[in-house]
Formats: structure tokens, sequence, C-alpha cells
């Protein structure tokens, strides 16, 4: 209660120094400098203020939705358009054009020098973590948008309306900031939630690899390993306790949205479950996320000694599959969880995919976060805090990068069999994937397994290139999405063999496309029309 009480006394006190158009850089009225800058109290509301949108948990949640291992089939939730390639600048569906956050860490960082403390080093941490937000949301937009206004405390809507940064420009201000952040900053949090030193270099981690700053990519998460804070929750259970309200405190989390039941709750789970569960079906997997994970024997399913079997295609799969993905079969809420039959003993299956609007369109539904359903008393109203960074993306960033800069050693091996054998997985066949090119391919391919439904796989798209240096998303993101058709055997003991498919019939649930220039979103008309110095990304009809 502590936090959240003050985080809505911060809320307050911020709404008083700035307005919140979210999409646009122009302020509705004039700036006000607020007269409560008196009091050390006084400056640690207004932080409590700036995390108020440093990172929204339904983002998180949906955003592997924009990606080819998620759906949302709803266009007025925004995601669709992201998804099909349907945006545009007057339809762009959901939008992180936001500067609302930025504008407080602003008034913040303006501000702060009029108050005394009594320990420096309390004033340099609140002025770290702002910073450290401020890096954040201006990495989220230039990773969506590209070049943005780098944006001041201005006192007036015309001094706001000012032209893009380039996205060097950009770039090089988050390093600045993160690499300030991190000088001053705490090595652990005040408080679950807090910025500390593993997160700030987590953000400078995870901008660099972004950006293809391998070399500051690796050494950001060296240095996060050598703060010897965080570790891998043991084995494939560990795994699955991340993403349930028991793993809120686990040392493999390095930063993660905080929600409080009743209070700063998180409703996101229950547009999740699928409609015999109460739920909307609005963040799914599909089939291109199943087929992603590797066989128990590390074997890709396309490799013709890998055991694959398409009429059972969940079958011996790598033990991540069950614990990301309710898939048709399973045992699930003390039922057969089955969404290919249209009827169950003779009466209407209320999960089969076109019984009702809120039913799961790829016959699939995520098991992070939902699982198991009982550890919420409402599904609307939820303790769920989803993670945002956490150690696995370290060490496998750090594989990443040491690849891309250096190639296969055995350092890189071990890191990636640290994932791969909390899972349950065996180690990299150091035979086969042997050089920079065959290990590129099994690492992304491990972030998928390890990372699916947390929110990253588009990101990775989009900076990943083929052999012909297109990005990966042109050819992940073009094509019908479909969704696998069969029935459900009751007689199977075996869960993962229960779901009997004809792999020779998908249905269609939509067709995708993914265009060179939609590697950044449109800047919205609206954000425009309030700005006319802003140009619109290439591409995009004015």
């Amino acid at each position: 209660m502590k936090y959240i009480n003050k985080l809505y006394l911060g809320i307050a006190l911020i709404s008083l120094t700035a307005c919140d158009n979210y999409l646009s850089t122009v302020p509705e009225d004039a700036l006000s400098v607020e007269t409560g800058w008196k009091t050390e109290d006084d400056a640690a509301k207004f932080v409590v203020g700036c995390y108020d949108g440093w990172e929204d948990a339904g983002t998180i949640m949906y955003l592997d939705c924009a990606s080819d291992f998620g759906y949302n089939q709803f266009s007025w939730e925004g995601y669709n358009e992201l998804g099909n390639g349907t945006i545009s600048p007057g339809e762009p569906g959901v939008s992180f054009y936001d500067f609302t956050t930025i504008r407080r860490c602003n008034t913040f960082l303006a501000n702060i020098d009029k108050v005394s403390f009594a320990n420096e080093s309390d004033r340099k941490e609140l002025i770290a973590e702002v910073k450290a937000i401020r890096a954040y949301r201006y990495f989220i937009l230039s990773n969506w948008y590209g070049g943005v206004p780098i944006v001041d405390n201005y006192t007036t809507a015309a001094e706001a309306q000012v032209p893009r940064n380039t996205e060097q420009e950009v770039h090089d201000y988050v390093y600045k900031d993160l690499k300030e952040a991190i000088a001053d900053i705490n090595e652990t949090p005040s408080q679950r939630g807090r910025i500390a030193k593993g997160a700030a270099l987590a953000m400078l981690m995870r901008a660099s690899l972004y950006w293809g700053n391998y070399q500051q990519a690796e050494d950001a998460a060296q240095q996060i390993i050598d703060l010897g804070q965080y570790s891998l929750e043991p084995g494939i259970d560990g795994f699955h306790k991340l993403f349930t309200l028991e793993g809120a405190t686990s040392k493999e989390i390095i930063l993660a949205v905080q929600s409080l039941e009743h209070t700063y709750s998180n409703w996101i789970p229950g547009t999740m479950y699928n409609n015999g569960e109460g739920g909307w079906s609005s963040i799914v997997p599909t089939q291109n996320c199943v087929d992603n994970f590797e066989m128990a024997n590390g074997k890709t399913i396309t490799d013709p000694e890998s055991g694959y079997d398409p009429i059972h295609p969940f079958y011996n799969r790598d033990p991540r599959l069950a614990k990301t993905i309710i898939y048709p079969g399973r045992n699930w809420e003390g039922s057969i969880y089955n969404t290919l039959d249209k009827t169950i003993n003779g009466k209407k299956n209320n999960n089969f995919p076109e019984t009702a609007q809120n039913c799961s369109k790829t016959a699939l539904t995520w098991a992070k976060y939902t699982d198991p359903k009982s550890q919420y008393d409402d599904m609307w109203d939820t303790d769920c805090s989803p993670i945002v960074f956490r150690y696995a993306e370290v060490l496998l960033t750090w594989a990443e990068c040491e690849n891309e800069l250096h190639g296969p050693s055995a350092e890189v091996y071990r890191k990636i069999n640290m994932v791969r054998e909390r899972a349950g997985m065996p180690d990299v066949d150091q035979a086969l994937y042997n050089t920079k090119e065959t290990l590129r391919e099994l690492i992304r391919r491990e972030r998928g397994s390890e990372f699916a439904g947390e929110g990253i796989r588009r990101a990775d798209l989009v900076r990943w290139k083929t052999t012909d240096g297109k990005m990966v998303a042109e050819t992940a993101m073009t094509g019908d999405l479909t969704r696998i058709v069969g029935t459900i055997n009751y007689d199977e003991t075996d869960e993962t063999r229960r779901a009997v498919i004809d792999p020779t019939q998908r249905n269609k649930i939509e067709t995708r496309t993914f265009e060179s220039y939609n590697r950044y979103l449109p800047i919205p008309q609206s954000a425009i029309d309030a700005n006319p110095k802003l140009e619109q990304n290439p591409g995009y009809s004015k």
C-alpha cells in the first residue's frame, strides 16, 4: 500500500505541472511550476509520479500480437492493425507516441535543485531514477518511430512545436541519460518496482542490442552478471513460477510493472482467457509460435530425424511449450482443454473458435500469466505484474552479442546452455551449430522459445536480418495466419497426444502483410496536425 499511496500522491502533484496530451509534444496550456518543491518528501513524491507510465502492463502483455507469435482479433484494441499491417496515420492502431512521462521527468529535473537534501547521495539517486525513466521512454519512442523530438520544458504551445531529431541523436541521448543514471543509482531498489543499477543496465543492454551496438550491449550484460544479484529460477517449474503471483519476488526478475489488486490492479489477464473461462481471447498465441519450439531432443520440427509428428504436434516438445501455451488436449482447470471439436458430448463447445466472438481464433491460449487461473480471485482485478527484464535475457543477449562480434566460443555455448538446461533441454549440439551463422539461427530460435508472450518478439523480428539483408519480419509477418484443424481423443491418457490434427487442413484467420516501411509506425496524424513541424515516416500517406 505504501507504494500505491505515494504513486497516487505523486500523480496528483505532477498533474499540476504538465498536461497530458498523449499524441503530441504540444501542451494544451503553458506549463506551470508547482509551489511544492520545498522538501525531500516533495521530490520523492514527484519521482513516484514519474514512474506512472514508465511502462504499461497491458502493452507488455499485448505486444506479441504485433508479431508472428500473437494475434489480437479486435480492431478497437489497436493491436490487430499492427499484426496484419493495416496501420495508417489516421488509423494507427494503438499508439506509443506519448511524451507525458518524458515531460514529467523534465519537470522534475528542472526543479530538483530547488530542494535541499541532507545527503547528496539521496538527491543523486532520485535524479538517476528519473533519467533512467526518461531514457527508457525515449528508447520506446525511437524503437517504434525512429527519430522523434527531444523535448524541453516549454512554456507555450508555440515553443513546443519542434521538429524531429535524427535517430542517432535520440540514441545518443538515451545512452547519455542511462550512463549518467548508472553512475549514481543504487545497486538495490528501495522498493520492488523501483529502478536500481541492474534495471538501468538492462535498459542500456536492450537499447544497445536493438540498435546494433553489440559491444556496448555485451558490456552492460556482463555488468549485470557481475552484480551477482540475479539468477535463473531452477527447473521448468521455476520457469513457470516466474509468470505467477508466487514468482513476483524471484531473483530472476530484474524489473517488472507493479500491480496491486483492488487499487492499481491489472485487468489484462481477463482478456487472455478463452470464452469458456469467461475471457475475451484478445491476446492469443499462434501456431507459428508453437512451431518455433524444438523437440525435446533439441532438434527442430523440420529436421527429418527429430521425431516430429504433425498429427500430434504437441508431443515430445521443448518443456517450455506447455508452460507457455495452453494447447488443445491439455489438462486445464479440472477438464480437458478442447478448442478443436464444435460439440462435446452433443453440446456446444464454448471454446471452439467459431462458437462465439470471444473464442480464441487460433485455438490456443497463453499459459504465461494465466496458469493457474485459481491464483486470481477475480481475473479482471489482479496483482499480475508483467516482467520487463529478467536474467535469462541477460544471458542470451550476452551470447548473441559475443557470437555476432567473434563467433562461437565455449562461453557463448555455456550461457545458452544455462537457459536450455533450466528448461530441461539438451545442450547445444556444437557439431551442428559450429559457425556464427548456424549459431545465430539457434540463438534467435532460443529467444523465441524463452520469451514468447513477453512482448519482445516484434523488436527482434525487425532488428534481425535475413541473408539478403531484409528484416526477418518481412517474411515472418507476411502471408496467411492459420489455425490447426482436428479433434480431441478423450481416450488418450497422454495429454500431449490427445489432439489429433489433420496436417492437410488449416483454417485461415487473416492475411498479413509487412512492408519494409512498416519497420516504423506512422506518426499519428493528430500529432502532425498539432505540430506541423513533424514529418511523417516514409511509406505512409499524409
